[in-house]
């Protein structure tokens, strides 16, 4: 008996509509969908009513066709699937963020073309990766990334349109933040506006920036903000 596997990245939500799908198409009689039936559910090999086939009739088929005994085993492997891919875009999202901000301290406008895009690419890899295995805090944290890589190969109007939603994000999704979101939200927007010709906007972000600094609980985090906060280019903004 031949199988009919899942499509890529199948989802619980995708299986129910599958079987629904296959539902209406049997009790329409339609000729490919009997034959789905025939082929793989054992009480319906020959000829039979559609009108008799039930929902538990179609996800039953639709395990089959997957090779697998029954509905609960097909859920099973979904959703096993479905968290050990979250959990490899977890590790990829982890392992690129470190790679970058490692390659930050090597790679700078002056680079190679080749290294800036490794230094740039790898920032979208990694949001990427945490829009998959994360919330809005990691999406936020991927724009942060994304922000300050794209500044620190000089490309500024890219480096302010991912500040910009890195505190959008932050601002829209408070309950999911730390508290050192926000102020790393607001650096990242001083260093783009002051890359782009608005020192005014951007000194007004990096003293909000510091503000907030002060209010972090953690003073192992307030020393993070603190070096991050000292750290270059500033774009003239801070002697």
């Amino acid at each position: 008996m031949s199988t009919i596997p899942l499509p890529a990245k199948a989802s619980l939500s995708q299986l129910r509509a599958r079987a629904k799908d296959l539902r209406r198409a049997v009790t329409k009689a339609r000729p490919d969908a009997l034959d789905r039936v025939r082929a793989h559910h054992p009480a319906y090999g020959g000829e039979f009513d559609p009108a008799r086939f039930t929902l538990r009739d179609a996800q039953l088929t639709i395990a089959r066709e997957d090779g697998l005994a029954g509905w609960s085993e097909l859920m099973e492997k979904v959703a096993t699937e479905l968290a050990e891919g979250r959990e490899l875009h977890r590790y990829f999202g982890v392992e690129l963020n470190n790679e970058t901000w490692d390659l930050m301290e090597q790679i700078d406008e002056t680079s190679p073309r080749g290294d800036q895009e490794r230094l740039l690419y790898g920032a979208y890899a990694a949001c990427l990766h945490w829009l998959e295995a994360g919330n809005e805090a990691n999406h936020a944290r991927g724009e942060y990334l994304i922000a300050r890589a794209a500044l620190r190969i000089g490309r500024a109007s890219l480096g302010l349109e991912h500040a910009q939603r890195c505190l959008e994000l932050v601002l829209a999704h408070p309950g999911q933040m730390s508290d050192w979101d926000k102020p790393f939200a607001h650096e990242a927007l001083a260093r783009a506006l002051a890359a782009t010709g608005a020192p005014d906007a951007a000194q007004a972000e990096l003293a909000r920036a510091v503000e907030l600094t002060t209010l972090v609980a953690d003073p192992g985090d307030q020393n993070v903000l603190h070096t991050e906060l000292s750290k270059e280019p500033w774009f003239g903004l801070r002697t």
